[in-house]
């Protein structure tokens, strides 16, 4: 019978975990605190599998996973923290950890990782050890966000080329500067270029450099961004806007690695990691022949898609709590908080420009609204010059997709009774609505939305005129 131990100084959670693993078939023993679990490894041996909670009183759980890989290296650990960001779980993949486990979890989905786990460690008794990337500027705590960030951390020690896909202003030099603060190459340069803002005739230049006299205006020689990312990581952003020539001299470099600046004669070699990032359907282009197939393979060895704002709402508090701060800061001022109503504006809009939308605003906000509670018209206001779809102001919407946003809203805040809430609301809207088109009259208005006059006249109450 398998010994897995359970360390988390939560009693319930221990308990219904500890529960369902033996329901399962393992022998299962609960530790509240480190110093617990290490005692009993001196006493009885390792077990064959570990979880432990990351925050616990005394040493946490990524200095248990540290002792514990000095003392048993082959013991698979589960981590399980309610902190799902990039920094929280840095440490545990970095530590070793074989998987990460956010809380709360599904407990079959708990029951399955130990018997995938263990199963794993029966094939091979040396698995993996990856870290994941920390990095602050990158939050969530959606789904999305988690799978996205367990990926960048597996993904930060394996030397590939990484397409970064995703919608303008999702933080996809984020994604690529995570890759390389915790990659191999985080002492050497990590250097960006967005492609789509530079002129097609200086972009050459701008890749390989160029000697001298090569055209008119090169007094002297200029080192390239390949050449100055030597050893480290070449961040190419908008890649989908590259030209053609280009592309093909592209394809070379990641090919070989050597290239020629622009008018020499002299081979440069470069040990370069080419992270691309694009918000275009590469696929589309390669079919109209705007972007060469080969040279996508070359950049696609693995892709990352970042989610656009709107399909991971339930982070814009914590995103928006984070700009907030960062502009008082930098204001030297105290930090200014959202008012709940405010707050609902935010959750129920759109975001075209997505996070760094969102981050723009928080600084607006920052620095124009009056109060130290932001309110619901500053945020109104600021949307107003803001370009771009809005679902929960805009006229053109209709009713449905508003509705759809305040539902989003209510329930990213943890409102309940969100059905009575809406229905009195919709009822109230409609039955004003009606009776501003009959001038007040009950009997007519009730007849126009199809319920008897008694029934209208119940739901109204008495505070308005009868007729």
């Amino acid at each position: 019978m398998k010994r897995v131990w359970v360390v988390d100084d939560d009693r319930g959670v221990r308990f219904v975990l500890a529960t369902a693993l033996r329901e399962a078939g393992y022998k299962v023993d609960g530790f509240e605190n480190t110093a617990d679990a290490l005692a009993a490894l001196a006493e009885r041996g390792a077990p064959d599998l570990l979880f432990t909670d990351v925050r616990m009183p005394g040493d946490d759980g990524l200095v248990l996973l540290e002792r514990l890989k000095a003392q048993v290296p082959q013991l698979p650990v589960i981590v399980m923290s309610a902190y799902t960001d990039v920094a929280s779980t840095a440490g545990a993949f970095r530590g070793g950890a074989h998987e990460f486990l956010s809380k709360p979890f599904d407990l079959d989905e708990a029951v399955a990782l130990a018997a995938r786990t263990l199963a794993a460690v029966g094939e091979s008794a040396a698995p993996a050890q990856v870290e994941l990337p920390k990095d602050d500027a990158l939050i969530g705590d959606t789904p999305a966000m988690r799978t996205l960030f367990r990926a960048i951390g597996r993904l930060a020690q394996a030397p590939l080329s990484v397409l970064i896909t995703g919608e303008t202003g999702t933080g996809k030099e984020l994604v690529a500067r995570a890759l390389h603060r915790e990659s191999p190459r985080a002492e050497h340069p990590f250097v960006a270029l967005n492609t789509a803002a530079i002129p097609s005739e200086l972009l050459e230049s701008e890749l390989f450099g160029h000697e001298a006299g090569a055209f008119t205006g090169a007094q002297r020689r200029h080192t390239g961004r390949f050449e100055q990312a030597h050893r480290g990581t070449l961040f190419l952003d908008e890649i989908g806007d590259m030209p053609l020539p280009l592309q093909t001299r592209l394809l070379r470099v990641l090919a070989e690695g050597e290239f020629f600046r622009v008018g020499g004669r002299e081979l440069i070699r470069v040990d370069v990691r080419v992270i691309a990032a694009t918000h275009q359907d590469l696929e589309a282009l390669v079919a109209d022949g705007r972007f060469r197939a080969d040279l996508l393979h070359r950049l696609d060895v693995v892709r990352l898609h970042l989610p656009p704002l709107r399909e991971r709402r339930d982070d814009i508090p914590r995103l928006a709590e984070r700009f907030l701060a960062s502009a008082a800061a930098r204001f030297e001022a105290p930090a200014k908080r959202l008012a709940k109503p405010a707050l609902e504006r935010m959750l129920g809009y759109d975001w075209p420009g997505n996070v760094r939308q969102l981050e723009n605003l928080c600084w607006r906000l920052a620095a124009l609204a009056p109060a130290e509670i932001i309110a619901r018209a500053d945020v109104d206001e600021a949307l107003a010059a803001t370009p771009g779809k809005d679902s929960t102001g805009s006229d053109d919407d209709d009713w449905d997709t508003r509705l759809a946003a305040w539902a989003r809203a209510q329930l990213a805040l943890g409102s309940d009774d969100i059905h009575a809430q809406a229905r009195e609301r919709f009822e109230r809207v409609l039955f004003e609505a009606a009776l501003e088109h009959t001038g007040g009259r009950r009997t007519e208005a009730a007849a126009r939305l199809g319920l008897g006059r008694n029934t209208l006249t119940r739901k109204l109450g008495p505070g308005r005129r009868r007729t």
